[in-house]
């Protein structure tokens, strides 16, 4: 199929993981595609996976000032946005008796603030049809030990969803939310738990999965995909779990 073709699809944190995923994907069904991320390297790396078409911008999400410098670069380029995966973010993990104020300002600038920003930056970017899809998680559905912070990050998400999916869609704007479960990412590797810990937790997670297994970054990208295709043109301001089953136990 080649669904976005002639359509340009813009991924944050597209060079790695389920961003990659996702934009390695739009690009297989004939979008240009626009990645960001922090590590110029990685990002390069990515962008040669991509196409010609391929654009790739260095942009670390957190700050107002940040996207909207994005929204500039964009604009200059003469690039107008048909779709939009918000998908930069962080994970970090912490008892509640760890937890302080860095992790919390960090966590919320990167998953909640940058987002939010971020789309209010972009809207002026986006043709009418648009569709834009957030990275939510089921940790904002279960009671994860040591998820609380990331868990209400990704809970204020789903909110956006809805809230801004009833501002937007005069402009012909949808917004809606993919909620992963476990999936293998290099995400994982980024938790700040040493190895074994880090072994076990996996260890402990896969039990609770249904299917008995952690998902894929692709099973991720082409629920992303379906949102933002015509064939969802219905489907505005809710949340698809992606989970294995496990938030159904």
């Amino acid at each position: 199929m080649n669904r976005f073709e002639g359509k340009t699809v813009l991924i944050t944190g597209g060079n790695s993981g389920i961003g990659l995923a996702a934009a390695q994907a739009f690009a297989t069904e004939g979008a240009r595609v626009v990645i960001t991320g922090r590590d110029a390297a990685a990002l390069e790396t990515a962008r040669a996976t991509l196409g010609n078409s391929a654009v790739a911008i260095r942009n670390e999400t957190g700050t107002v000032q940040a996207a909207r410098d994005l929204a500039r670069e964009l604009a200059e380029a003469g690039i107008r946005l048909d779709a939009v995966f918000i998908n930069a973010g962080t994970a970090k993990f912490a008892p509640l008796s760890d937890v302080d104020e860095a992790l919390w300002d960090a966590t919320f600038n990167a998953n909640v603030k940058g987002a939010y920003f971020q789309i209010q930056a972009l809207v002026p970017l986006m043709n009418k049809g648009t569709s834009i899809v957030l990275n939510g998680s089921i940790n904002a559905r279960i009671g994860m030990p040591a998820s609380s912070v990331y868990a209400a990050s990704k809970a204020a998400l789903i909110s956006l969803a809805k809230t801004l999916s009833s501002e937007l869609i005069g402009s012909g704007i949808r917004v809606n939310v993919v909620s992963p479960g476990p999936v293998t990412t290099p995400l994982y590797g980024k938790l700040g738990l040493d190895a074994d810990t880090l072994s076990a937790t996996a260890a402990q997670i896969q039990s609770q999965i249904p299917l008995g297994r952690f998902g894929l970054t692709t099973e991720i990208a082409s629920t992303v995909l379906h949102l933002s295709a015509p064939e969802s043109a219905f489907i505005v301001g809710t949340e698809i779990i992606a989970d294995g089953g496990m938030s159904q136990l």
